[in-house]
């Protein structure tokens, strides 16, 4: 019995392209079992369009249509089997009968189910390094498939890394990272596994969603402000991966604290990429406002603010009137401590590397530059600054990025309490980072749509409350 496995895309809720993915597989594949990720609603990210009358209609209908369409194949659509035109029930015990061979669907791994195939049908969603352990973790005593389909479903990224392990638990095939995959398992033939680096993977899954994104909502070209500095420059360099350098349009804002470098280094980059920019000075519309709304000079947080929010009023701007999807560019440790102004530098309708933490953003630029400098290595080397004053620099009002995503990540990815991560850093500086995640949870509620990467991402993963009396 010959087995084939589809990793294949995915809309979410959209019937049509969803059918027309099975159907053009089915017409090509001669094997006896096929094997199709879930198309459900549920397991495809619906979300609350589950309760939609109208999106449970087009569901059904979905299947009616593949059923009419599979002849004397099997084809299990997820933990759905199809055969003769005809949905097939599975007996007492869930195992489905195909040509003598018992077997087994199920959305989790259970090692007590006695059967000649499993089949694991849950799309899973991205986060690194869970690809690895989750296949290691696997440890079959018969034939084993594990299906994952290819899809965007808001923040989180169905990535595909479908496997297969034979009955010995040795690994007899593994798919690729955001791409469809049709192939026919032999269980007898084992092979060695392969990951890529996790700063590669990253990078395919953060230029899949871009793609995604953009060709989900009708979005051909996107725009960014261009800072000089390292968060806008990775976020530039893998729109530009994404969906090509003549569809991203980079806007230099320079305000009266502005240094020349970060000005050069953005133009640098811009020259690297290929990418067409344009340069607005923001300090005489910050200067009309002081004098007219403002009256007075104080050189406070309102005013850093408001050279902020001024850029954030342009490339807004540039969205609306040239239809430009606006990507923000945060990451993770600024979004953790609040380091970010609402309406201003938070303004964007998708983040691609809200989930990375600073060290991880400097990881994933050094690795875009292994093979020749495509961020400027002055970007990359120089202290990270907002330059909203005189010689500021992010350590100013933030711990170093080593040791704050350290607590970051201890505090939130492994659940630690203040008194364990106190045991390797002061237990001030822990209990006043463990204070700002909390504190900040206002603003990341109003920051837009991004990647997930993570298993606790602010997009999924965390539930913080914003009113609350414990920090």
């Amino acid at each position: 019995m010959k087995i084939t496995v589809v990793q294949s895309r995915f809309k979410v809720a959209d019937f049509a392209f969803n059918l027309k993915q099975v159907f053009e597989k089915l017409e090509k594949i001669q094997t006896e079992v096929i094997i199709f990720p879930q198309y459900d609603l549920v397991n495809c990210g619906g979300k609350d369009l589950i309760l939609d009358e109208r999106a449970g209609k087009r569901e059904g209908d979905f299947y009616e249509k593949i059923a009419a369409r599979v002849g004397e194949k099997y084809v299990f659509i997820g933990d759905v089997l199809f055969h003769s035109g005809e949905f097939v029930e599975p007996d007492e015990y869930g195992l489905y009968d195909v040509k003598g061979k018992k077997i087994y669907v199920s959305d989790t791994f259970e090692d007590d189910v006695e059967c000649d195939l499993y089949i694991l049908a849950h799309n899973r969603y991205y986060a690194m390094y869970s690809i690895e352990e989750f296949m290691d973790s696997i440890d079959p005593h018969c034939d084993f498939v594990c299906v994952n389909g290819v899809g965007m479903a808001d923040e989180n990224i169905y990535c595909g890394a479908s496997f297969a392990k034979n009955a010995d638990g040795k690994l007899v095939y593994q798919a690729p990272l955001c791409e469809e995959s049709v192939e026919t398992i032999n269980f007898s033939k084992s092979i060695e596994p392969h990951f890529e680096p996790v700063e590669q993977q990253i990078i395919d899954v953060i230029t899949f969603a871009l793609r995604e994104y953009c060709e989900n909502t009708g979005f051909k070209k996107v725009t960014l402000g261009l800072s000089g500095g390292i968060d806008s420059a990775l976020t530039a360099a893998l729109a530009v991966d994404a969906i090509g350098k003549e569809n991203v349009f980079g806007v230099l804002m320079p305000s009266m604290f502005s240094s020349q470098g970060s000005v050069d280094d953005a133009l640098a980059l811009a020259n690297n990429l290929g990418i067409k920019t344009t340069k607005h000075l923001i300090t005489p519309l910050f200067d009309e406002f002081i004098s007219d709304i403002a009256k007075v000079r104080k050189n406070d947080l309102a005013e850093e603010n408001l050279q902020a929010r001024l850029r954030g009023l342009i490339l807004m701007f540039y969205s609306n009137r040239e239809n430009y999807l606006l990507l923000s560019t945060g990451n993770k440790s600024e979004s953790a401590m609040g380091y970010g102004t609402l309406y201003g530098d938070l303004c964007g309708g998708l983040n691609l590397i809200c989930d990375l933490t600073k060290t991880n953003v400097y990881k994933v630029a050094n690795y875009i530059n292994r093979n020749g400098e495509i961020i400027p290595q002055a970007t990359i080397d120089k202290a990270p600054s907002a330059e909203l004053r005189p010689n500021q620099k992010d350590q100013d009002s933030l711990p170093e990025y080593a040791i704050l995503d350290d607590i970051i990540e201890m505090y939130l990815e492994q659940n630690m309490q203040i008194d364990e991560i106190a045991k390797k850093y002061n237990r001030d500086l822990v209990k006043d980072t463990v204070r700002r995640i909390h504190r900040a949870q206002f603003k990341r509620k109003q920051c837009c749509l991004g990647v997930r990467l993570t298993e606790k991402s602010f997009l999924n993963g965390i539930n913080l409350p914003i009113v609350q009396g414990l920090y």
